[in-house]
């Protein structure tokens, strides 16, 4: 996260045993329980391939059209 960005607040509920299964995967591998929900929504971004930052955006936009790509006639 750049340095000059504060972090923004959402409220997430958990049913009882979601929320307990978080809390004992956190105490386990040392991971607060915000590292755990930044790695989980970056894999979610992931699969749905969507970028996570504008870098990320810029890179992917810039491979999905190509600046010398050659088009057939009748193309647009």
């Amino acid at each position: 996260m750049p340095v000059s960005m504060a972090p923004r607040r959402k409220l997430i509920g958990f049913d009882d045993e979601t929320l307990q299964a978080v809390e004992l995967l956190s105490r386990d591998t040392g991971k607060t329980l915000q590292q755990l929900a930044d790695e989980a929504f970056t894999d979610l971004l992931a699969k749905h391939h969507r970028p996570r930052t504008l870098k990320d955006a810029l890179k992917q936009s810039s491979q999905r059209t190509p600046a010398n790509e050659n088009r057939k006639r009748g193309d647009s």
